[in-house]
């Protein structure tokens, strides 16, 4: 299982193919280790991470 890169919550949805979105902090990220602010009209702004990895998490 995989866990959002920021807040390495489990609560999230896939949205698109090897996209997700968090609802702890309301991101959207994919497994590139790319993270997104949704903005207000629909556009999505990058989020800088550094060095971090997606995780998993075995069930």
């Amino acid at each position: 299982m995989l866990l959002c890169p920021l807040c390495h919550g489990k609560e999230f949805g896939q949205i698109g193919p090897n996209q997700f979105y968090c609802w702890n902090c309301l991101v959207e990220y994919n497994d590139q280790n790319e993270a997104f602010n949704v903005r207000e009209d629909g556009f999505l702004e990058n989020i800088f991470i550094p060095e971090v990895k997606l995780e998993s998490v075995a069930e």
